[in-house]
């Protein structure tokens, strides 16, 4: 798949001394180093980054650590000191970094829109007014932006605030009245800079809810800048993890949880929750792991639970243990108490939890009729404790 963001080498350098800047850089001077030798601020240095059409890409690290300098050079907004920045144009990609002005004025227009943390609303104008702006600036006519402005008010839940001045709006509402702009822009690569932390941390969870519904309707490429590290596991497809202006680690959420790459990004995953993002297939005993006789699978040692093969029946001390199919899904029906809940070894650890605690059974994984793994009560106190690393172990496989 070709990417819609392509980041290649890029370095961003603020300040009158930008070739000596890079000089220094390529001899491995640290930040600091180079503030004191030239007055220039290293904003990123050597990132390489693609971003997939349709993903959710999370920027984040300490202030800063260049994750803002990055995003605002995929609009043109912060200069490009060497290395490219593509961004999929028709066919093709520009290149922001060797196009003329009429160019990247024309990216900014139809390509890339950006929500800001302040909102940006225009407080003379009425909520209407402020989602058709972008439109009128494009110099389309009265009715046909407010037509389209209508329907991304729709969208956000405030067309029945059309009328209203950003100032008898809450924050979460002029928040939903900027993602309503950028999305009546209809652009396929969002620039969102902290939208949501400036707000309290019910609506913030609430508009992450909203983002992620919006995204599985519109599909857009969104690049994300966090410092939250639950709001980038919560919504990221993937993460980018930066430091000193450097890109850390990137990949997807559960992956830069179960493996950092270094003590920082170590520290930075050691306090969250792994329930939100953890999957079955991560955390589970693995089926080779498991004893077998006669063609049946012991899943719980404590129990003399046993499954066939096949998934298809179980049985405990003689006595049949009913077998159902499960959703791994959140809003997907549960077994009743004493049933087996076969699901997909993608299930979220939350799901999972609540299964075995409605069916008070372990929840067993099977993929294309096949049996992968099982996730017992062992393998949930791992996670929680925040021991990823063992669950595979064949000391719990007894379970």
């Amino acid at each position: 798949m070709s990417a819609a963001i392509s980041i290649k080498n890029l370095d961003v350098v603020f300040g009158d001394k930008v070739d000596p800047a890079l000089k220094l850089l390529d001899q491995g001077k640290t930040r600091q180093q180079i503030i004191e030798a030239t007055g220039s601020i290293v904003g990123v240095h050597n990132a390489n980054i693609d971003v997939q059409q349709g993903e959710i890409c999370v920027l984040m690290g300490l202030s800063g650590s260049g994750k803002s300098s990055l995003l605002r050079a995929v609009n043109g907004l912060n200069p490009i000191s060497r290395g490219s920045v593509l961004v999929a144009d028709g066919n093709g990609h520009v290149d922001l970094g060797n196009c003329d002005a009429k160019t990247l004025r024309r990216i900014r227009a139809e390509r890339v829109s950006m929500v800001f943390q302040k909102f940006a609303l225009m407080p003379w104008l009425s909520v209407l007014d402020n989602v058709a702006y972008g439109l009128e600036l494009m110099g389309q006519g009265k009715a046909e932006r407010h037509q389209k402005a209508m329907e991304k008010l729709e969208m956000v839940g405030l067309a029945d605030w059309k009328d209203s001045l950003p100032s008898e709006l809450s924050g979460g509402m002029q928040q939903r009245v900027g993602l309503a702009r950028a999305f009546a822009m209809d652009s396929d690569i969002l620039l969102m800079d902290e939208p949501f932390s400036a707000l309290d941390p019910l609506i913030r969870a609430q508009l992450q809810d909203e983002l992620l519904e919006l995204q599985r309707n519109l599909n857009k490429t969104i690049l994300f800048v966090s410092h939250d590290l639950d709001e980038a596991l919560k919504i990221g497809t993937n993460i980018c993890i930066m430091e000193s202006a450097r890109i850390i680690q990137h990949g997807a959420p559960e992956d830069i949880v179960m493996n950092p790459a270094n003590a920082y990004v170590e520290d930075f995953v050691a306090h969250t929750n792994p329930l939100n993002v953890l999957a079955g297939r991560s955390l589970m005993t693995a089926a080779d792991k498991l004893s077998k006789t006669n063609g049946d699978v012991l899943v719980c040692g404590e129990k003399s639970l046993w499954l066939a093969a096949d998934g298809k029946s179980a049985h405990c001390h003689g006595k049949n243990v009913p077998v159902q199919e499960c959703s791994s899904r959140g809003n997907g029906s549960i077994p009743a108490t004493g049933t087996m809940a076969i699901t997909t070894p993608d299930i979220s650890m939350r799901r999972a939890i609540e299964i075995r605690y409605a069916t008070e059974q372990p929840v067993i994984l099977m993929e294309k009729g096949k049996l992968v793994g099982v996730l017992t009560d062992h393998n949930f106190y791992h996670a929680m404790l925040g021991k990823h690393f063992g669950c595979n172990d064949a000391k719990v496989m007894a379970g």
